[in-house]
């Protein structure tokens, strides 16, 4: 049983993609960053970096204490570690893949949650990051477009990790960056949309927070942008 502290994100989905992809069994623990619970005493023993996702496994692989993991591309390589699914074991592949989950650790996840802020989250506009970061993000969408040329999944062809890092942040649509541009890109996330791991994936939102869309309040902004409570 996998425990896997949870907010409807583009970070938490990455783990109910792998889960439901994967079909193992967990159970879903919210973590309402709106409300500040991500600062909570219990969550931070096994998330001190006070983020979501993190997971908690009662059954590791070496029999011994259960083993919590912070950071989505960890978790998303302990996972694939323990099933063998995901995350190829010969030594070329598996660095393709690896690659490209980093990448989006490194780039496309942080840089597009720069231009998710500063759009529309910012008190007031600051328009050098609006664009610094915009453009950026479509450097960004352009690598990725020429890597899913004549390819399936991000790396080869078959669904890895790296696939269930990236798409979540190409379906978070606030960047606004002009999918014309970049049809690659626009077919991969549409042939992701339609697996169906993934739509048990995102059914997952409603069930946790069905006010997703919801605008934010001073509250949530306190809890998410003041960097502590």
């Amino acid at each position: 049983m996998i425990d896997l502290y949870y907010w409807t994100t583009p970070n938490g989905h990455k783990i109910t993609i792998f889960l439901e992809e994967a079909g193992l069994e967990y159970r879903l623990i919210p973590v309402n960053i709106s409300k500040g619970e991500q600062f909570a005493p219990a969550f931070l023993a096994i998330s001190p970096n006070n983020r979501m996702p993190a997971i908690v496994d009662h059954a590791p692989a070496d029999g011994g204490e259960p083993i919590s993991v912070f950071e989505s591309g960890a978790i998303l390589e302990y996972l694939a570690d323990k099933t063998g699914q995901f995350l190829p074991r010969e030594t070329r592949p598996r660095n393709d893949v690896l690659q490209w989950l980093h990448w989006q650790m490194g780039g496309l996840g942080p840089m597009l949650g720069q231009v998710h802020h500063f759009k529309h989250y910012a008190p007031e506009p600051v328009e050098y990051a609006i664009e610094r970061y915009h453009k950026e993000g479509e450097r960004l969408y352009g690598v990725l477009e020429r890597q899913l040329e004549g390819r399936e999944f991000v790396a080869g062809d078959e669904l890895s990790i790296a696939d269930m890092a990236i798409w979540p942040w190409l379906k978070a649509e606030k960047q606004e960056i002009d999918l014309a541009r970049f049809p690659a890109v626009a077919a991969y996330r549409t042939r992701m949309a339609e697996r169906d791991g993934v739509r048990r994936a995102m059914a997952r939102i409603d069930d946790i927070n069905p006010a997703a869309n919801v605008a934010m309040d001073e509250e949530a902004r306190h809890h998410l942008f003041g960097q502590g409570r």
